[in-house]
């Protein structure tokens, strides 16, 4: 049972992963917007995300891409998204390879 758990979030950051601001060309996952994804027994789906700026124009188009991926992974039940901006993201909670995609190091 824990394996197969273990593989579905591996698909879900997977999917993460596919997902892009329309401005920025690196994934929501490495750009350090996900703050928190959680599975449950019955296979739902949390996830905390935020924005590089609350003010962000692509919210709606980047929270619904984020949710049908997610909801695409194979015994996914349901997907909710929550947007919250506690802590503020900033740069450095980008992964390396996102740094290096974007000319930081």
């Amino acid at each position: 049972m824990e394996n197969e758990f273990l593989q579905t979030e591996e698909a879900i950051i997977a999917a993460l992963k596919t997902v892009y601001d329309p401005e920025i060309p690196v994934n929501v996952y490495d750009l350090g917007l996900i703050y928190r994804v959680d599975v449950d027994e019955a296979k739902n789906v949390q996830i905390d995300m935020t924005l590089t700026a609350p003010n962000c124009p692509a919210a709606d188009f980047i929270t619904l891409d984020i949710r049908m991926k997610v909801e695409a992974v194979e015994g996914v039940a349901s997907v909710q998204v929550n947007l919250v901006f506690e802590p503020e993201w900033h740069r450095d909670m980008m992964s390396e390879e996102a740094k290096l995609e974007l000319g930081l190091l």
